[in-house]
C-alpha cells in the first residue's frame, strides 16, 4: 500500500473519530477538536506551536497558535470530550474487565506563571515539586496486552472549587459507571485504602480490589483487629513462581497466598482479604468484594488482576513521553484541564480504533513498520504506533479534514438550508 495513501486514509479516519468525539459542541469547537487530535498525533507533542505547524495552514503560525489557545479555554470542552470518549469506549468493557485507577502527577519545576501550581510528589523521584495531580482510569484484561483508555483528568488543590482527592476519584468512578454500569472490577494500588473510598464504592454496588495498609482495622471472626495481624496469622498454602523486572533485572519471585473472610468496622458487607507473601518482608494484603474460597483456582485470578495493575504504568509513561505531556506550556488552568481528555483521545485512537479494529489492523501494521524501531515491536506497542503515525504524517504532511457531521447534524443542516 502506498504510504501517501495510508496518510490520506488515516487523516480521514481521524476526521470521523473526531466527529464522534466532538458531538454536542458548536461547529468551531468541533473543528478545534479535530485539529488537536490530528496535530498532537502528527507532531507527537501537546505543545500548541507544534500542533499549529502540523495543521499546514496558509496563515501566520502565530495566528493559528492564537486560535488554538482561545479554543482550548472553552469551559464546555472537557466534559463533552470526556463523555463522548466514554460513550465510545463503554462497549469494550465487560464483566471480566479491570478498571484500573491510577493517580499520577505532572511536574513543572521551572514554571512560574501557570495557574494554581501546587506542591506534588514526583512519582519518578519521590521529591516534592511544583506541578499538578492527575487521575487516570484504564480498562484492561488479564492475559491481554490491549488496553482501553477511559478517563484522564488534571487538578490542583489550590484551584477554586477543589474539594478533595477522594471526591476527584469518586467523580471519575461515577463518570465511568454512567456508561459501563456495574461491569468491570475496580483495581487500585497504594492510596486506595481509605474508608472514604470503601464506603461509597460499596454503596454504589461497585466490585473492587484495593490494596490494604497494615494499620487498617478489619473485623475478623467478630473481633476488630489490625489487617497486618490478620494477615500474619493467615495460612498461605498455595505457591506460584512469577518473573518480575526489578531495577532492570529479571527476578523470579516465589509467592505463597491465602485468604480471610472479613468486613470493615461499622459495615455489614462481607469482604475478602487476600494475603500474598513473597514481595517483601511483610505480606501484601488486598481487600476485595470478589468471593474467594481457600482454593488456588479462586485465589490466583484475584492476584493476577492485581498484578495486571502494574501494566497501566506503561500507559501513563506512554502518554507522558510520546506526547511530551510534562513539557506542556499552557498557562491557564481551564486549558490544562481541557487538554487532558484530548490527549487521552489520541491514545484511544491508537490503542482501540487503529489497533483493535479488525478492518484497520492491516493499516496498523504499516504504521508499526513506519516506526522503524531498532528492537522490533514490544508487547506494549502503543509507543510504536505513536512513532509510526508521527513518521507517516511527517513524510506526507497535509491539512486535517473537518470532522464528518453525524446523520442527525447533517439532516438539521439540510432543514436549515430549506428554511432559508
Amino acid at each position: 500500500m502506498n504510504s501517501s495513501r495510508i496518510a490520506k486514509n488515516l487523516r480521514a479516519r481521524i476526521a470521523r473519530f473526531s466527529g464522534d468525539l466532538s458531538k454536542g459542541l458548536c461547529k468551531p469547537a468541533q473543528r478545534f477538536v479535530g485539529e488537536m487530535v490530528y496535530g498532537i498525533q502528527a507532531g507527537g507533542s501537546v505543545m500548541l506551536t507544534e500542533v499549529a505547524r502540523r495543521l499546514e495552514e496558509s496563515i501566520e503560525l502565530r495566528k493559528t497558535h492564537g486560535r488554538l489557545s482561545r479554543n482550548l479555554q472553552r469551559p464546555e470542552l472537557e466534559r463533552a470530550v470526556s463523555d463522548n470518549l466514554l460513550h465510545m469506549a463503554a462497549g469494550r468493557i465487560d464483566e471480566d474487565s479491570l478498571l484500573i485507577i491510577d493517580p499520577s502527577d505532572i511536574c513543572k519545576t521551572h514554571a512560574k506563571k501557570m495557574e494554581f501550581l501546587h506542591r506534588v510528589r514526583d512519582g519518578s523521584t519521590g521529591q516534592i515539586r511544583d506541578g499538578y495531580w492527575t487521575l487516570h482510569i484504564v480498562g484492561a484484561k488479564v492475559g491481554s496486552s490491549s488496553i482501553v483508555p477511559l478517563y484522564q483528568r488534571l487538578w490542583s488543590s489550590r484551584a477554586p472549587g477543589f474539594e478533595s482527592e477522594n471526591t476527584e476519584i469518586l467523580n471519575a468512578v461515577d463518570s465511568v459507571m454512567k456508561h459501563t454500569g456495574q461491569r468491570g472490577l475496580w483495581v487500585m494500588d497504594r492510596g486506595g485504602d481509605r474508608i472514604k473510598l470503601f464506603a461509597p464504592m460499596l454503596e454504589r454496588g461497585a466490585r473492587f480490589l484495593f490494596r490494604l495498609r497494615g494499620d487498617r482495622h478489619v473485623v475478623y471472626r467478630g473481633r476488630t483487629r489490625r489487617a497486618l495481624s490478620v494477615a500474619l496469622s493467615c495460612p498461605c498454602n498455595h505457591t506460584k513462581h512469577i518473573t518480575r523486572i526489578i531495577e532492570g533485572e529479571e527476578r523470579v519471585l516465589a509467592l505463597s497466598f491465602g485468604a480471610r473472610k472479613v468486613r470493615l468496622p461499622n459495615r455489614p458487607e462481607t469482604l475478602y482479604m487476600v494475603v500474598i507473601r513473597g514481595f517483601g518482608n511483610q505480606p501484601l494484603m488486598l481487600l476485595s468484594t470478589e468471593e474467594v474460597s481457600g482454593s488456588y483456582k479462586s485465589l490466583w485470578p484475584i492476584i493476577e488482576a492485581y498484578l495486571k495493575r502494574w501494566a497501566v504504568e506503561d500507559t501513563i509513561r506512554h502518554i507522558k513521553t510520546c506526547y511530551d505531556l510534562e513539557n506542556v506550556r499552557i498557562l491557564k488552568y481551564q486549558g490544562l484541564q481541557n487538554l487532558m481528555p484530548l490527549v487521552l483521545a489520541v491514545v484511544y485512537f491508537a490503542a482501540c480504533v487503529l489497533d483493535q479494529d479488525a478492518r484497520l489492523r492491516v493499516m496498523a501494521g504499516y504504521v508499526e513498520k513506519a516506526a522503524k524501531r531498532l528492537f522490533g515491536i514490544p508487547d506494549f506497542k502503543l509507543y510504536a504506533l505513536a512513532d509510526g503515525l508521527s513518521s507517516i504524517f511527517a513524510r506526507h504532511p497535509g491539512r486535517p479534514q473537518p470532522p464528518k457531521p453525524t446523520p442527525r447534524a447533517k439532516q438539521m443542516t439540510i432543514n436549515l438550508q430549506l428554511m432559508t
